[in-house]
């Protein structure tokens, strides 16, 4: 997008006041999506990002300025913003680049931009017309069938000048039923770092019927009792309280600040003997994954807790000068408006040796969240609330009636020392996590657990 020798002269401006670190983070994003209502087209977005950051670090301040103008020029305006924002004087600075080529773990076989809409919309239809044939209780599907195409350059005043192509697609089928006048919404939305060959893998009637199975059970059930109990959490998408109850507090945007619950306790136990927790952005081809970060650090897997010790926190360059530890390839960015930070990719907990049977039978009465919601978390104190998509009464060790309306409430260090059961088929779910640096893709995952006591908010 831009060349080494105009990104080597905007360097040097960048770092003509004194600067010990420049950086340039250049994008050029195509995002599309179609839309489906009704069984019809509704609408079609088509938006690009392109623009570009310029960043400086002065020991612990750092300074960021951003321009839609990638002209040279422009480039050296932006510059020279973010120069004298940082300090004032003159350094002469000589900035060599060589390329480098991380190579893709990521192939895509059928770039999203060379297929037609019609193309689309028709798999978009398929999985609509599945949730709606799926039971007379559905009322109301809408779909969105998305795609992106992020194309960045990262140039750094330590010599690097590399680039990298992120594609990815999404399926989003939601589906209304209405049950003896009580109406509940069931949702399905698999996505990859994949091109249209996604669809071979991923069929758009079993995600419409499983969108709409989420919304005709939770209709028709009655509301979970509240009190505190244990709970079995399903796999995939139930990886989510992971993510935001503990993850966000390992990332050194917290940590390097003092505000998260898990500060200085690196080669401590912190969980279970029976937890170990990943963040992995080599997994091929997953929703999560990325090549280099948006420093240019190659991904890595990220050992965060290992049967129960905490090994290693998320870092990126900035935060990790605070904390005097090397960058562990985690810094990540919305778009070139946003400065980026620490960030997961994909995060789960590994398989453990516990079978899913045994787990639900040693339950006498709690709850089976099949599915989870969203939720939030403050990384401070590890306070957290979820809520529970699809869950289930659980008695003398069977799966029983299904319940709506329940939610998790506890404390991100406290539940991680409670996950005593760990199943052994590992599952990931994709979702957007939205944090200082924006909204990105991130996967979370896990086998099916169990919690031997957590709070659960119903009626």
């Amino acid at each position: 997008m831009i060349a080494k020798e105009i990104c080597e002269r905007v360097l040097q401006k960048a770092a003509s006041t004194g600067a010990d670190y420049a950086e340039i983070f250049a994008e050029n994003t195509l995002n599309h999506a179609v839309d489906l209502v009704g069984g019809k087209v509704d609408a079609v977005h088509d938006a690009q990002i392109a623009g570009a950051a310029v960043r400086v670090f002065q020991g612990l301040r750092s300074v960021m300025a951003t321009t839609v103008d990638t002209s040279e020029a422009g480039l050296l305006r932006c510059a020279q913003r973010a120069a004298e924002a940082l300090a004032e004087g003159r350094a002469e600075v000589s900035i060599t680049l060589r390329e480098r080529l991380f190579g893709d773990i990521h192939p895509i076989r059928v770039v999203p931009s060379g297929v037609d809409n019609a193309v689309k919309a028709d798999l978009l239809k398929e999985a609509c017309a599945a949730a709606r044939d799926y039971d007379a209780a559905v009322v109301q599907v809408t779909g969105t069938l998305m795609d992106v195409d992020h194309h960045i350059l990262v140039a750094t005043s330590e010599g690097l000048w590399t680039q990298d192509r992120q594609i990815r697609t999404r399926m989003m089928v939601r589906a209304v039923a209405e049950v003896r006048g009580e109406t509940q919404t069931g949702a399905y939305n698999p996505g990859a770092r994949r091109g249209m060959e996604l669809f071979e893998t991923v069929k758009p009637a079993d995600v419409g019927r499983e969108a709409a199975r989420q919304a005709v059970i939770m209709a028709g059930a009655g509301y979970c009792p509240a009190g505190v109990m244990p709970v079995a959490i399903g796999s995939g998408f139930g990886g989510v309280i992971f993510h935001e109850a503990c993850g966000h507090s390992l990332e050194a945007a917290s940590v390097a600040y003092g505000n998260s619950q898990f500060c200085g306790k690196l080669g401590e136990k912190i969980a279970h003997e029976k937890v170990t927790a990943i963040d992995d952005g080599t997994l091929p081809n997953e929703w999560g994954s990325i090549n280099i970060d948006d420093e240019g650090t190659p991904a890595q897997r990220n050992v965060l807790i290992e049967n129960g010790v905490l090994k290693s926190y998320m870092i990126d360059k900035f935060n990790g000068r605070r904390m005097g530890m090397p960058s562990t390839g985690s810094s990540r960015r919305q778009s070139f408006a946003y400065a980026p930070t620490s960030r997961m990719t994909n995060t789960f907990i590994a398989p453990g040796s516990d079978k899913e049977e045994d787990i639900i039978a040693s339950i006498e009465y709690g709850l089976y969240a099949k599915t989870m919601g969203g939720g939030s978390v403050n990384p401070v104190t590890g306070e957290f609330n979820f809520a529970v998509n699809e869950g289930y009464l659980i008695r003398n060790g069977k799966i029983c009636e299904p319940v709506r309306g329940a939610s998790l409430v506890g404390k991100g260090d406290q539940v991680i020392q409670k996950i005593d059961m760990v199943g052994g088929a590992l599952a990931c779910g994709q979702g957007m996590c939205g944090a200082s640096s924006g909204s990105i893709p991130t996967n979370v995952g896990q086998p099916l657990i169990r919690v031997s006591s957590i709070t659960v908010g119903g009626r």
